[in-house]
């Protein structure tokens, strides 16, 4: 499930406070006519860098435990070839995103699966329903996978009784996945490859894991290389549904040893479990149901169980991350020292380039407030490639039209409004609606101090 306190992080993470006039007037700066969508066409993933025993232990409690907590009892998966259908009013953009996202599944991951018609039976069943229609039915959700169910109005007819529970699954054979169709073309795919990977899959979250799409933090929102190893490890040959978790456990090894030969000589690292207290925190921080001062106090209790558990990873950057979203108003010199903070934190490990890179689109912001322009510039460079390779067209449009903002505060018109028509392309993507891009660009085009009335 794809928690929808998480998956409008851009959303939360506001830029530097400006004047509300002032972001009204910068408006007229963007183009009456938006320039066409860009999309991404190939994949970036690459091979995990971990050892294969911390790969086992994240496969093992991926593959035996809810997000809730609740444990599986054996292990289950699809036996033999996969087919997919799409029902409902679809967008545009799903057609080639879920093509690409197949294709990925079969090449990468080996997996025998194919899209059908609609008028077909299949094993996953992609239905695409509004958005208050997923709220009401599982308010915390952005989108989510059931099993045993192939419509949404199953769904609702099952939804409390034995049939969706995942507890008592022995194999795979009929999975729905509901997704809205009222979103951003980036929100639409991001639910495609989570759960699509659940349905097929992994059905836990873990938020020490850096390099998956299997944690919360919604940082990466494309299926990484790790990702694609854990899949093709759950459809391996040795393995089959109804293995209880010590005979995973026995088994994992040689399958990891034949699928990832590198992952043998690497030396694990190994990392304290995250506990509930820190999990409860942090979605209390990000849960939109509750007030910006419980959110906020929840943001701060969540860095001091992380600093007490003595963890200096990507958990107490992601509890400083929060702490300076949620501070950005009302507190701008706490927001500061929070991202600088997680910077340092992120900027250490390599594994975490992709979540330093959501960190710099606030420290740019604040360095484009602050007259600061060339150093804007440098930072959003910096981030460009991590960001292009995981495929985030509203992180990256944001990042280029804080670049576009700093040329232009730097007297260099011509080339910030090349990349001013670029970054709109990438921002219809992430965003959607051309109203939603607009604001998004007037936002950050207010953050330029230097900024001219009669720009074009």
């Amino acid at each position: 499930m794809r928690l929808l306190l998480l998956a409008g992080s851009l959303a939360l993470a506001s830029c530097a406070p400006v004047p509300r006039q002032h972001v009204a007037e910068r408006g007229e700066y963007i183009p009456s006519r938006l320039p066409p969508m860009k999309t991404f066409t190939r994949s970036g993933a690459q091979a995990p860098e971990r050892s294969n025993s911390s790969i086992a232990n994240d496969f093992l409690d991926l593959s035996f435990q809810l997000e809730s907590g609740r444990t599986l009892p054996v292990f289950t998966r699809f036996e033999g070839p996969v087919t997919v259908r799409v029902t409902g009013n679809a967008p545009a953009s799903l057609d080639a995103d879920l093509t690409r996202l197949l294709a990925r599944l079969r090449t990468e991951a080996g997996i025998d699966i194919t899209r059908i018609a609609p008028g077909r039976p299949a094993g996953i069943n992609i239905e695409l329903v509004t958005r208050t229609q997923l709220q009401r039915a599982v308010p915390q959700a952005a989108c989510f996978v059931v099993p045993r169910v192939a419509s949404w109005a199953e769904f609702r007819r099952n939804r409390r009784g034995a049939m969706t529970d995942w507890t008592t699954l022995r194999s795979r054979e009929r999975m729905s996945v509901f997704i809205p169709r009222d979103v951003s073309p980036q929100e639409v795919r991001d639910c495609l490859h989570e759960e699509m990977a659940q349905a097929l899959g992994p059905l836990n979250d873990l938020y020490h894991l850096t390099d998956s799409v299997f944690n919360d933090d919604n940082f990466h929102t494309v299926l990484t290389g790790f990702d694609m190893l854990i899949l093709r490890a759950t459809y391996a040959p040795e393995l089959r549904s109804g293995m209880t978790r010590a005979d995973v456990a026995a088994t994992l090894p040689g399958v990891l040893a034949r699928l990832n030969p590198k992952g043998a000589q690497i030396q694990e690292r190994p990392r304290g479990r995250t506990s509930r207290a820190w999990i409860n925190a942090i979605e209390g921080a990000l849960g939109p149901q509750n007030t910006m001062e419980a959110r906020q106090g929840a943001a701060k209790r969540a860095v001091h169980i992380a600093g007490d558990e003595g963890w200096d990873d990507n958990r107490l950057a992601f509890s400083l991350f929060a702490l300076g979203r949620l501070s950005l108003g009302a507190d701008p010199e706490l927001a500061l020292n929070a991202f600088l903070k997680a910077s340092n934190i992120y900027a250490s490990d390599p594994s975490t380039v992709l979540h330093e890179a959501h960190i710099a689109m606030q420290l740019a912001a604040f360095a484009l407030s602050s007259d600061q322009a060339g150093t804007a510039i440098a930072i959003v460079d910096r981030s460009l490639p991590s960001v292009r390779q995981a495929e985030n067209a509203a992180l990256l449009g944001s990042l280029l039209l804080v670049k576009s903002e700093a040329l232009d505060a730097m007297g260099r018109p011509d080339e910030a409004a090349r990349l001013r028509r670029e970054s709109l392309g990438w921002a219809r993507y992430g965003f959607g609606t051309d109203a939603e891009v607009r604001k998004r660009a007037g936002e950050i085009a207010a953050l330029n101090p230097n900024s001219r009335q009669d720009r074009t």
